[in-house]
């Protein structure tokens, strides 16, 4: 019986691919003949082709996409030469727009399935199926396609649309046939890829309730399909039950812009905040300036950690904006995100671009310090990919744009940003990702930014101190990362030290109940006599640690930390004569995971 494999290479083993799987269940009646294969850029080659070896597909299908493409070429390169027999097929967006070309520079390919996979690879099916049962079938009928053909003549495709190309590199000479487009696709139609949840365990669920992009962006290949469409929401509700009967921990929709429209956004944060399980997350990609009063109003009324919102605003320079077609202030975007933020229940993650058309350094440093003043969660510095059959790829030279060969095709210099600076801006995205967006530095971070001009300032300072200390591309523990902040305070000169390291063993007990006490911290052994004398008294009548109920005093110490500090770093940031805070793990913030954090009051030690 003919097999069919569609592989996808993930860029992390927590990711899933949702494409091959709602292709699977597109074509359920060819279910016994259609596997599925999982693997990721990290695994060693050998062992993907083993695993391909041993599978022995009949046709064999890659899911191609800009942080996998090089490594499935080499997959394809090698898998040819010891399954010889095997068809090999790539689809996806790294390979749908210049097909012709892949076909060129991969002899062992015989097609690319361009643009929505799931009728197309039907299709194939029904094609490949018939040709075992030794049936007529013709691939020329299967739409959306383009395949080698070698030594054909255009007068054997009447239908299709024949481009004579050659690759004499390759040695490979023929017609590259590409067939009639095909029709977007009706989301009701698609059948649900997912049953046994057993297998998700421990991975990101990827989730869909509408295609297509209602705006432009120019860097963006979703503004090439405008057709827009949305599943039925009594479909998306059933679909949305499923993962809350099974306590997904979290699903993430893949809508390009999940609010563009206002009753379908609507109804499903509704639905969610109805069924909430009190475990399942949801992630949203939305416009932050599209969300209406109602949506905030609901939104606010959300269990904390139920929903998170990543919202792109990629520049805050108003000439960029419109350069790069987005229809956007930042005036709104920053009215709506502080308006969630009034809630204290939404994860929200900001991104900026680096290397968008007249965005230079100064312009960036001041689109950073404006999204940066909005204090999200998550703050991503992205760069520039200069996609192909984007409107920036047609742009690039008007921009001076130069970016990488290979994917990701990343930014290296435009006429407004030197290669210098994106080096510069690189350090600093380092010092972003390890400092604010870990969430493991947030008091430290906050005390550090009053004795810089902002907040870019800070990190650029940070980033330069990393390069002249040699510590990029090193792998530094997380206490390490506490240890090099304390030397670049003491290379600025910076006073209150004592100050910053108490924020710095706050920030560290506040994430973990730590096995061992970091250097940099003050000694507590003054305090014991009266550490001890808390915990009895909680373990005999808790007031703070009634979650804890059963445990014994000794138990409660190992399970929670109790530190004194000399400064109120709960609410005024003065010095005190000790201060003595609780960190319970039990409970924790859904946003920042932080543990919660309670002043006690400690009983003298002459009153023991």
């Amino acid at each position: 019986m003919m097999k069919l494999l569609l592989a996808a290479v993930n860029a992390k083993y927590i990711h899933s691919n949702l494409a091959v799987y709602s292709m699977k269940a597109y074509c359920r009646e060819y279910a016994e003949q259609i596997e599925l294969a999982e693997y990721t850029i990290n695994q060693q080659e050998d062992e993907i082709l083993k695993d391909l070896y041993r599978r022995k597909p009949d046709v064999l299908c890659f899911s191609c996409y800009i942080w996998n493409i090089s490594f499935v070429k080499e997959l394809i390169r090698d898998i040819k030469k010891i399954l010889p027999d095997t068809v090999i097929w790539v689809g996806g967006p790294e390979v749908s727009y210049d097909a012709e070309q892949v076909l060129a520079e991969l002899p062992e390919i015989f097609g690319v399935m361009c643009g929505e996979g799931e009728e197309t690879l039907r299709e194939l099916m029904r094609y490949y199926v018939n040709i075992e049962k030794q049936e007529k079938a013709e691939i020329k009928a299967v739409r959306g396609i383009v395949f080698r053909e070698k030594g054909a003549a255009d007068r054997e495709f009447d239908s299709a649309e024949v481009c004579a190309e050659q690759s004499s590199e390759q040695g490979v000479q023929g017609k590259y046939v590409r067939t009639a487009a095909r029709e977007i696709m009706d989301m009701d139609t698609l059948v649900f890829p997912y049953e046994d949840m057993e297998f998700f365990q421990h991975r990101i669920i990827y989730y869909e309730s509408s295609r297509g992009c209602p705006f432009s962006c120019s860097y963006c290949l979703s503004s090439i399909d405008k057709k827009l469409r949305f599943r039925s929401l009594s479909l998306v509700k059933n679909e949305l039950q499923f993962f809350l009967d099974k306590k997904v921990p979290q699903v993430k929709f893949v809508d390009r812009t999940f609010n563009c429209k206002k009753e379908h956004a609507l109804e499903i944060w509704k639905y969610i905040k109805e069924h909430d399980n009190g475990v399942t997350n949801f992630h949203f990609e939305i416009a932050a300036d599209l969300l209406t009063e109602k949506e905030l109003e609901l939104i606010r009324t959300m269990r904390p950690g139920l929903i998170q919102l990543e919202i792109g605003v990629q520049s805050t320079n108003e000439k960029t904006i419109k350069e790069i077609r987005r229809k956007t202030s930042f005036e709104k975007i920053s009215e709506k995100v502080k308006r969630v933020q009034e809630g204290n229940n939404v994860h929200q993650h900001l991104d900026l671009i680096a290397g968008l058309p007249f965005e230079g350094y100064d312009s960036f440093k001041s689109s950073f310090n404006d999204v940066y003043g909005l204090r999200p969660q998550q703050l991503q510095l992205g760069f520039l990919k200069v996609l192909k059959g984007s409107y920036m790829y047609e742009k690039k030279e008007d921009y001076g744009c130069r970016y990488k060969h290979r994917e990701p095709y990343e930014v290296l210099a435009t006429n407004w940003l030197s290669y210098g600076e994106i080096c510069r801006l690189k350090g600093i995205e380092d010092m972003v990702e390890v400092y604010y967006n870990s969430g493991q530095f947030s008091r430290t971070m906050e005390a550090l930014e009053q004795e810089f001009e902002d907040a870019f300032s800070m990190y650029e300072a940070l980033a330069d101190f990393y390069e002249e200390k040699g510590y990029f591309g090193i792998s530094h523990a997380r206490i390490r990362r506490y240890e090099i902040l304390l030397e670049f305070l003491q290379k600025r000169g910076i006073e209150n030290q004592e100050y910053f390291r108490e924020c710095m063993v706050f920030d560290l007990y506040a994430r973990e109940n730590l096995k061992t006490r970091p250097g940099f911290a003050e000694e507590q052994k003054a305090y014991k006599k009266q550490i001890q004398n808390f915990y009895r008294q909680e373990a005999e009548n808790p007031r703070l640690l009634k979650n804890y109920a059963g445990y014994q005093a000794r138990q409660l110490e190992k399970m929670t930390h109790l530190e004194i500090f000399t400064f109120d770093l709960l609410k005024t940031g003065r010095q005190r004569e000790n201060y003595p805070v609780l960190f319970d793990y039990k409970e924790r913030s859904p946003l920042t995971y932080d543990a919660r954090c309670s002043q006690v009051e400690l009983v003298q030690e002459e009153n023991l």
